[in-house]
């Protein structure tokens, strides 16, 4: 698969991620934080904020992947 196609369906991917992430942590901050401190709702929101980026990397590295130059057809 080409760089560019990749590059195509990642950022699709992480467009739908990132949104699924979100509605996924407000979700969570709805349930289980309605009588927390200001401390631990602030603590949650940047743990949560920032915890789509692991899931996001794996992505990100084969999307950046360089194409293989055409070699994978000449091995057939």
């Amino acid at each position: 698969m080409r760089m560019r196609t990749r590059k195509l369906i990642g950022a699709v991917a992480l467009l739908v991620l990132a949104t699924g992430w979100a509605l996924f942590a407000m979700v969570v901050a709805q349930v289980a934080l309605p009588s927390a401190g200001h401390l631990l709702a602030g603590l949650y929101y940047v743990v949560a904020g920032l915890g789509w980026v692991l899931p996001a990397m794996p992505l990100i590295a084969w999307m950046v992947k360089p194409d293989d130059g055409g070699r994978a057809a000449e091995n057939r």
